[in-house]
């Protein structure tokens, strides 16, 4: 496909920027400081275009959600084509459209088991919502409606919206906002180089999730709707759980009745090397969130996958659920989200993420192990981090703090032709599913090259401080 090249005057752009536009999670000081945001005009495969001219190697899949690439023409003419038959129409009126409802039991068809319905939204923060009032609303409908708490866990990432936020576990959201809101508790992350170093994996899986059982001891079996936590913590860090963590998180809350909720918007659609997060670890959620993957990025979509019971309890007890969105079900969405879905189904994305480029790219960025600033790298699938520790063998941090390093070492690789990101002091890569093994290559010998130009920077730092 030949892309048109636009004549944008950048410079325009950006002063544009700095006088009427406000960039999500934005340091709004820092970009005003470097006179507007970096302008992205174009992409093809797994690279992006700045307005200077730059090629990066987009590391990020966007915002972990490209996973068929950029320049796919097929998604633009299944746009094309549903606008001008049908752009838009609610589902609010006891009606329905056809992409919605093709792409509903697409997606029962890739869940399996007892999850066979599905409710739209436009993002993952909005499927995150629907979880929360759903499960709710379910608790009340069976008369138990004080089953009002949300177990989550710290550092875990649900989106934006007030509910996903409180749901989350990121203190410094909580803080911008006076959150979260009553009726969520938090527990320990399965994170086992920071929270367990050095500890047997099992035995740190255990303790994990012992943490949740604990909780729900602690706050009463009958007041906890549901447990929710991603499969893989994605903004969190690539926080990847040890074996054994999950099926013990599902068997708390089996024990005790409680909803469980995994959080699919980063892990879903291939990015774990299975269709969702939760059959790599062989757990049956109650309901499941989605998003990023499910358009490949290209429209705004999302859905929250329902189970059978929780179903029947809407359909026996009857009465509106009165909660949904302008763009719930939109058919240009769904119907670029249909084609989307034909596009991995046709390559092997899936497989070829399990069986071929996952493995390689864990492979590749084990041989930065032996770099003196790597603490750790992991990668399941097409998802992956590196630590950056002070000290190899360690998981101390520069100035005894996490967040010195991770900013430096990110920068430098954008600047290098990469884009990460810098979790605190963890470079996180989750590249789209279509990345070759070159782009690989490429992409761990930047991350590679920022490593070595950034140690006598963070070597620098204040000793007594670093001590």
């Amino acid at each position: 496909m030949t892309v048109p090249i636009r004549n944008h005057d950048i410079a325009e752009l950006r002063r544009l920027d700095l006088a009427h536009h406000l960039p999500a999670q934005a340091d709004h000081r820092l970009i005003a400081s470097l006179g507007g945001s970096r302008i992205i005009t174009r992409a093809e495969g797994s690279t992006i275009f700045d307005g200077e001219g730059n090629a990066i190697l987009d590391g990020m899949a966007g915002l972990w959600c490209v996973n068929v690439g950029y320049g796919r023409e097929e998604l633009a003419k299944a746009a094309y084509d549903q606008m001008l038959e049908l752009p838009y129409y609610n589902t609010f009126f006891r009606t329905a459209t056809p992409p919605p409802v093709k792409l509903a039991a697409r997606i029962a068809s890739k869940m399996g088991g007892h999850l066979s319905h599905v409710f739209f939204n436009s993002s993952g923060s909005e499927a995150v919502d629907t979880v929360f009032r759903l499960a709710r609303h379910y608790w009340k409908l069976k008369g138990q409606p004080q089953r009002r708490i949300f177990i989550s866990r710290w550092n875990a990432y649900h989106g934006s919206t007030v509910a996903g936020v409180s749901l989350g576990g990121m203190k410094a959201m909580h803080a911008q906002g006076d959150l979260p809101v009553p009726g969520v508790e938090h527990v320990m992350q399965p994170y086992l180089f920071g929270e367990g170093f050095g500890e047997d994996p099992d035995a740190f899986a255990a303790r994990a999730a012992q943490a949740i059982e604990d909780r729900i001891l602690e706050v009463g079996p009958e007041n906890v709707a549901a447990f929710i936590g991603e499969p893989v913590q994605g903004a969190g860090g690539v926080i990847i759980p040890p074996e054994g963590y999950w099926p013990r998180v599902e068997a708390i809350c089996r024990k005790y009745g409680i909803l469980l909720v995994c959080d699919e918007v980063i892990c879903g659609f291939g990015r774990l090397g299975q269709w969702f997060g939760h059959h790599h670890y062989g757990v049956k959620p109650d309901m499941i969130s989605m998003a990023k993957g499910l358009s490949s990025g290209y429209l705004p979509i999302s859905a929250t996958g329902v189970a059978d019971h929780i179903v029947a309890e809407l359909r026996e007890k009857g009465g509106d659920f009165v909660h949904g969105y302008t763009y719930s079900g939109h058919p240009t969405a769904a119907a670029v989200a249909l084609a989307n879905l034909d596009i991995i189904e046709r390559e092997g994305l899936v497989e070829r993420t399990r069986e071929d480029t996952g493995p390689y790219l864990a492979r590749a960025l084990a041989t930065l192990n032996d770099h003196p600033l790597v603490g750790e790298t992991r990668s399941l699938g097409l998802i992956g981090a590196v630590e950056i520790v002070r000290e190899p063998g360690t998981n101390k941090r520069f100035l005894d703090k996490e967040g010195e390093a991770g900013p430096v070492v990110r920068d430098l690789c954008i600047r290098n032709g990469l884009m990460v990101r810098g979790i605190r002091d963890t470079i996180v890569c989750c590249p789209p599913l279509i990345i070759t093994h070159a782009e690989i290559d490429r992409l761990v010998s930047i991350i590679r090259r920022s490593l070595d130009e950034a140690e006598p920077i963070l070597r620098a730092l204040k000793p007594e401080a670093a001590g």
